[in-house]
Formats: C-alpha cells, structure tokens, sequence
C-alpha cells in the first residue's frame, strides 16, 4: 500500500505470497464493525467502507455477508491481488497509502477495514495520516495485526527463540517456528498499538483479541481462551475513531 522499494514490490506481487488472513478473524472484526455502523434503514444512507489492503477479497467477502445494504471497496497496491478480488467482491481499485495515494475524497469514508497491513508497511505513520484524511470525523476504523507480545511468543523469548510473526530475512525464516515468509517489518503489542493510534488522531474505542489460523490444532482452544485477554491473543483488533478536528 505504502510504495514499498523495488525488492518489496517484487516480493508483494509474488501470487505465492499469501495475501489473506483467517476467516475467524475476518468475521470477528466484520460483526465489530457492524455492530458500530448498525443496519441500514429505511431512507437512511449506506455506509461507504474501504477494505484497504484488501488482497484477494477473502476477508472483504465474508465482511460484506455481516454487513448487508453498506458499500464495500476494496483497495490495495498489487495488481495481481485485485484481479483476485475482483472475482470476490463487486469493486477493488488501485490505491496507495502515501502522499493522498487513495483515490477517494478528504472525509469521504464512514469506515476503514485495515487487516494485517500495518505490519507490512515501511511508513505506518504516513499510512495512518492518509486513513484519517479519508475518513470523516468520528468515522470508524477496524485495524488488525498480530500481536508481538501473545501468549506463545513469551514463552518462545524466554527460550531465546525468535518471536512468531517476527522476520529477519526476506529469503527464509531464521529462529522461529514456521516455514512461510510474509514480509512483516512492524509488530505491535496492545500498548504500542494503542498509543499509536493516539498520536495519530484516532481515539480507541477498543482493543479485542482474535484467534490465529496457523497456531497447530492441539492448542487451538487454549489461543481462543487466550483472547478473553486481548494482551496475550495471537491477533489484535482495534477499533478507533477518528478524532473531530
């Protein structure tokens, strides 16, 4: 989304880089925002909503079954990955998050969905200022991203092992469980991702905690018990709004 250097555009515009998250997360942060929004009533505009960073449409796809009668965009900087979303969702366009990158109007958006895509960015304060710029006053965002500080990752730095989510090369993992290289340059625990979000101008309405698709079978129900606490689940929710001027 961020223009990302020549080697990073290579690497995002791979089809075998994974462009989406899981669908437990996905649904968990749609019935948030639909919660926030309400249904659409009688005489009553649709909300416009812009899944940025929308990959292949999965998680837009399932967001839109929760939030029936809104308007739903998917943005996102690679080609491929909006030629596969054009097969899931009605509209997905070209955008960036840099310098007024995203095709839309100052304060023309009600919401933002922003799903695993901080991590990847080189610049997350220029990509914040350009989701507050579209975004009306006291419109809603919906930002996930994995949490450096989850239950398992505490156990793995006091082992000395390297943090899941986290990366030390482009090429292959090093020190870590898993195999798949996702390109992740930020991590954020509950605290810095909620100070962010304050120095940003959005106020943080909450922070929830989802499950993560990849953590192995056998400790599947203590991940989902671990985001009763969102400090310690695999993946964080946030939903803010942005401050009024």
């Amino acid at each position: 989304m961020t223009r990302p250097p020549a080697a990073l555009r290579d690497f995002y515009e791979n089809p075998a880089v994974p462009v989406a998250s899981g669908a437990a997360r996905s649904r968990r942060q749609a019935r948030l925002l639909a919660a926030a929004l309400g249904p659409v009533r009688g005489g009553a505009p649709a909300a416009t909503i812009l899944d940025i960073g929308c990959g292949d449409g999965s998680a837009a796809a399932i967001a839109a079954e929760l939030l029936a009668g809104h308007r739903l965009i998917g943005v996102d900087w690679s080609q491929d990955a909006l030629r596969r979303a054009r097969t899931r969702i009605p509209c997905a366009v070209r955008g960036e998050l840099t310098g007024g990158g995203l095709p839309f109007a100052a304060g023309s958006a009600d919401a933002v969905l922003f799903s695993e895509v901080i991590e990847h960015l080189v610049d997350p304060d220029a990509a914040l200022d350009e989701l507050r710029r579209v975004l009306r006053p006291g419109g809603h965002l919906m930002l996930s991203t994995p949490n450096l500080a989850a239950w398992y990752n505490r156990g793995l730095l006091l082992a000395g092992v390297q943090p899941v989510f986290s990366e030390v090369s482009m090429r292959r993992i090093h020190g870590r469980p898993g195999t798949q290289v996702v390109g992740h340059l930020r991590l954020y625990t509950a605290r810095a991702l909620r100070g962010f979000l304050r120095a940003s101008g959005f106020e943080v309405v909450r922070i929830a905690g989802a499950p993560y698709h990849d953590v192995p079978r056998p400790l599947r129900p203590l991940d989902r018990a671990a985001c009763r606490v969102p400090s310690l689940a695999s993946i964080l929710l946030a939903h803010a709004r942005r401050a009024g001027e």
